[in-house]
């Protein structure tokens, strides 16, 4: 018995080893199909032979929405049918969306696939299972401890996207290899894609049933289940991060690229460095996030962070250079995503544990359908009124958000941060 018991803190961190090599692999697939999937519908590509480029974006939409859909249904049965149950078919639901897509050759077959298969065309994995396993974390960890474990969950997923921005050239690498034309190269990619999905299923077989909600708290709905306290900080929270996500869909990775070149004339190398450099800082910050917020708490950390990034990037159409512009830029990367743990954190310590998977599910829905509001908004604008307009709207969007949040839940502490009248 004593031998059994000195061996369970060694597969414990066997099991956590495993588990972030997986989620390491699922994102950097992500990020892979994120560029992978606008090449491979190309007319160069493609041509008569598979999807056409028209197809493009309704897959891609079709993808996001089943996404969405995907995640509010999480919110409302995940914890009924099964927190170990949800995150395997979800896992699956994405191995057969990314097959569809290396085998489909109709856009009315690729389609509903794309929707069931919730195809990520946006280079990040930020769906359903991500809502879910936010709400799972901070249940393996005591709260002192939440946003230490939710830090290195992100510094996890935003290491996995910056290797597979790096890694986007392996249709071209496997066409070499294998010597097969590009449009065999990428549906061997996507069937990769599927490959790596199906992997990182494996771990939630493990998932302990300590982690799974108790059935009493199940028989009544998922919105039912929320006190009227909870749902009312919920409801603020969700339209507050809504706003912020339309100021960060403004100032999305491409737009940035693309304010770049046509203001410096900056290199595709060059900007490739530059983002992968902001990819690192974003991975960084998670952890120096979980630092500040046990020094100066969670609502204090996310203000006093991101407010500062914005007025970085505000700053930047006025530099006369690249050099100084892409330093502003990264200055910007460093501080933007230490909102995002600490901010995943404050939600779960507001609710209650058989809360926490509804909760997670409609914060981050609405972060997501607010985010793509951002991008078309943002062409208009560089279009029709000014080159850096976006840069400077979306600041100004953010910079509100920061001062709502913390003029509304400044007097709100996590229990962690409370003291022991206040309990």
């Amino acid at each position: 018995m004593a031998a059994a018991r000195s061996l369970d803190p060694v597969l414990a961190k066997i099991r956590l080893m495993w588990v972030l090599i997986v989620w390491l692999l699922r994102n950097s697939f992500a990020a892979i199909s994120g560029l992978v999937i606008p090449r491979a519908m190309s007319p160069r590509i493609s041509a008569s032979r598979w999807v056409r480029p028209s197809g493009t974006g309704a897959a891609a939409a079709s993808g996001l929405a089943g996404a969405a859909v995907a995640t509010l249904l999480v919110g409302v049965g995940g914890d009924v049918i099964g927190r170990r149950r949800t995150l395997i078919a979800l896992g699956v639901l994405v191995a057969v969306g990314y097959v569809s897509l290396a085998t489909s050759a109709r856009v009315v077959t690729l389609m509903p696939l794309a929707f069931v298969g919730m195809l990520n065309g946006m280079g990040r994995d930020r769906g359903a299972a991500s809502a879910l396993e936010q709400a799972i974390l901070p249940e393996t960890a005591p709260p002192a401890s939440r946003t230490w474990v939710l830090a290195w969950y992100n510094l996890v997923l935003d290491g996995g996207h910056a290797i597979g921005a790096l890694a986007g050239a392996v249709p071209t690498v496997l066409a070499r290899a294998l010597r097969i034309d590009s449009l065999a190269a990428h549906r061997v990619t996507f069937v990769l894609c599927a490959f790596a999905m199906a992997v990182s299923v494996l771990p939630y077989f493990a998932l302990r049933q300590r982690l799974e909600i108790p059935r009493r708290s199940r028989r009544t709905g998922a919105a039912d289940r929320l006190k009227p306290q909870s749902r009312r900080v919920v409801t603020r929270l969700a339209l507050l991060f809504g706003l912020d996500s339309i100021g960060g869909g403004l100032l999305n990775s491409a737009l940035i690229a693309y304010w770049f070149f046509r203001r410096y004339g900056t290199s595709e190398s060059d900007l490739a460095v530059l983002l992968f450099a902001a990819r690192a800082l974003n991975a960084v910050s998670h952890v120096a996030a979980a630092w500040i917020a046990r020094r100066i708490g969670l609502i204090n950390t996310m203000v006093l962070t991101h407010l500062p990034s914005s007025v970085f990037l505000m700053l930047a159409p006025a530099a006369p250079t690249a050099v100084i512009a892409g330093a502003l830029f990264l200055a910007r990367e460093a501080l933007v995503e230490m909102d995002v743990p600490t901010r995943q954190s404050y939600v779960m310590a507001m609710v209650d544990p058989a809360e926490r998977t509804f909760a997670s599910s409609v914060t981050n829905v609405t972060r997501s359908t607010a985010w793509a509001i951002g991008p078309s908004l943002a062409g208009v604008v560089m279009q029709r009124v000014a080159l850096a307009g976006p840069l400077l709207i979306g600041g100004a969007l953010k910079i509100a958000y920061d001062l709502i949040i913390y003029w509304s839940f400044r007097h709100r502490r996590p229990p962690e941060e409370q003291f022991p009248g206040e309990r």
